[in-house]
């Protein structure tokens, strides 16, 4: 169990993730949509995520949700890193009706992002630019190259639902174990 508290004075946040969860989540950053969000990741990638965040939303959402990606990047950074023994690699294209998102990650230990998701405006209140500043946080701080690319859709909400959800497939099967490989680099170190 690994746990992440940050406190700003814009965000308070308590986050407590466990890698060998079975996806079993307590989430409440106040932003119903992204909370909903965070609750696919964990289910699908198996990870138990607990996360309470008090946020200026009176101003909007960004801080919130991309400060949630700063703890969430920092915990998975502080669980998973320095690796051995799991794929590395992982990648997962996810479909929610007409919708499909791909994504591949490598647990690199070198923060990139392609983030190839056509949507805007909203979804009810919330700002679906603020995902790109979510991944853009949890990619950075938790130190992975992660590539997020619409294959197809229209509906905003089936699009970023199954972004969130190739996420979550692509990080658990990354994470899978793999005792053969020990080091996953040539260079003997991540």
């Amino acid at each position: 169990m690994v746990e992440i508290n940050r406190v700003t004075k814009e965000t308070d946040i308590k986050c407590q993730l466990n890698l060998d969860g079975c996806g079993q989540f307590s989430i409440n950053t106040g932003v119903g949509f992204f909370d909903h969000m965070l609750e696919a990741l964990s289910k699908h990638s198996g990870i138990d995520i607990n996360l309470e965040c008090k946020g200026d939303l009176h101003i909007d959402y960004h801080h919130t949700v991309e400060d949630c990606g700063i703890v969430l990047g920092q915990a998975l950074k502080k669980a998973v890193f320095p690796i051995k023994a799991v794929e590395r690699y992982g990648n997962a294209t996810v479909v929610m009706d007409e919708a499909a998102v791909s994504c591949a990650l490598d647990l690199s230990n070198r923060p990139f992002l392609v983030y190839e998701i056509d949507v805007n405006e909203k979804v009810g209140l919330f700002d679906v630019e603020l995902v790109e500043e979510f991944f853009h946080a949890l990619s950075g701080n938790f130190g992975i190259t992660l590539h997020l690319i619409q294959d197809r859709g229209r509906n905003k909400h089936h699009i970023i639902e199954a972004t969130f959800k190739a996420f979550a497939v692509a990080l658990r099967r990354a994470l899978a174990k793999n005792e053969k490989i020990g080091i996953p680099s040539t260079k003997g170190v991540l």
